[in-house]
């Protein structure tokens, strides 16, 4: 079974960056496509970006150009490294995998992390 474990939320200044990770155990990580989703008060979850297991990227538009998704196999961990933050990026943020999943659909994904708050002041 994949357990999935987020870190690097935080408060941050309007404009500032921060670098998310995410940690999976398992001996199958390289075999996951990997996202991120975030969720905001009063709003519905939604995706944010995913990477492939062959490295392919996609992203919301909403964050092309600030955002960059990564993963270190070696390591079972994926990376969202966020620059140019703003208030609106403030929510919950949550890594999730699945072996070949729709991307932006996160209805699509088995496995989820507990989630990490990322809050942008302004």
């Amino acid at each position: 079974q994949v357990q999935l474990v987020e870190s690097g939320g935080g408060l941050v200044q309007d404009g500032g960056s921060l670098r998310l990770s995410c940690a999976a155990s398992g001996p199958t990580f390289r075999t996951l496509a990997m996202g991120w989703f975030r969720q905001a008060p009063g709003k519905e979850r939604e995706f944010v970006a995913a990477i492939g297991w062959s490295g392919s990227t996609h992203y919301a538009d909403s964050v092309k150009g600030r955002f960059t998704i990564s993963r270190l196999n070696a390591k079972n961990t994926v990376y969202l490294q966020m620059n140019s933050l703003k208030p609106e990026d403030t929510a919950v943020y949550y890594c999730a995998a699945d072996p070949k999943p729709n991307y932006r659909d996160s209805d699509d994904y088995d496995y989820w992390g507990q989630g990490t708050q990322v809050a942008v002041s302004s």
